[in-house]
């Protein structure tokens, strides 16, 4: 029987010093990574980030859990897909899982989880504003292998930032991508409709020209009038149903009729 979600979330806040109230806010793979540094102590908690607020930029955090994974030869499956969509169930069962492997592997002794946390964005902060002390130059090789890693530098931070921007965009591509089928399906469905309706349209337009037919020869016989004709009251019955409204149906005057498109519409009922 594995932990509850009240149990697993204070064991989370305890060993990172974090303030998570729900198992869903794990999702993100910020915490993920760090419980796996708590074990070996070499995840790069420079690269995860903690404060993220879009589903793309959580694929960076699994990027580097997945590489712990694969350096300490972890065998076990993350299911990132289910995960990032931060749902209880899926975290819920990871989380689990990753208790007890941390029961299994954890080293013992302390964890400042807010240190490692800290000294990861103070050395991304001293690179990103150059508070890192000069290489001392001592002739044109150095300065040559400065700006070499200066180039490297800026190079890795153009490919990070591409990465991103394109995961963004195969995130937007496929949700339209899932937008153009419903489109496609509700445009069929349509259709069908109304086919549908054209096809029991003609069906009634049938029956009443032809219930018309046979209370005209009636009248002209005089024998609609008089009741000789046993037919006539099925046929009044009939033309009664086609020529019903519902509740809220409204008959247009016939001002209007008469003012507007009467020709077109003198031979139809519906």
């Amino acid at each position: 029987m594995g932990e509850s979600r009240t149990e697993l979330v204070n064991w989370v806040n305890e060993l990172l010093q974090l303030n998570y109230r729900k198992v869903e806010q794990a999702g993100t793979g910020a915490a993920y990574c760090q419980i796996m540094d708590s074990i070996y102590g070499d995840v790069h908690l420079t690269k995860v980030k903690f404060d993220t607020k879009h589903e793309y930029e959580y694929v960076a955090n699994y990027k580097v859990l997945q590489h712990t994974f694969d350096k300490h030869k972890i065998d076990k499956i993350i299911p990132v897909d289910r995960l990032m969509k931060c749902k209880f169930q899926d975290n819920l069962e990871f989380i689990q899982w990753l208790k007890r492997f941390w029961d299994q592997n954890y080293p013992g002794g302390e964890y400042d989880a807010a240190l490692r946390r800290k000294s990861g964005a103070a050395k991304a902060a001293a690179v990103r504003t150059g508070a890192l002390q000069p290489v001392r130059k001592t002739g044109g090789s150095g300065s040559s292998r400065t700006t070499s890693r200066a180039a490297s530098t800026t190079s890795g931070r153009l490919s990070s930032g591409s990465a991103s921007a394109a995961t963004m965009d195969n995130h937007s591509s496929s949700m339209i991508m899932d937008l153009n089928k419903q489109l496609a399906e509700l445009k069929v469905t349509v259709d069908g409709l109304e086919k549908e309706r054209d096809f029991y349209f003609g069906k009634l337009r049938d029956i009443e020209i032809l219930v018309q037919e046979q209370l005209d020869d009636l009248e002209a016989k005089g024998q609609a009038v008089n009741g000789d004709a046993p037919d006539a009251p099925v046929l009044k019955e009939i033309q009664a149903v086609l020529y019903s409204t519902e509740d809220g149906f409204e008959v247009p005057p016939e001002d209007d009729v008469a003012a507007g498109g009467h020709q077109d519409y003198d031979d139809e009922t519906f």
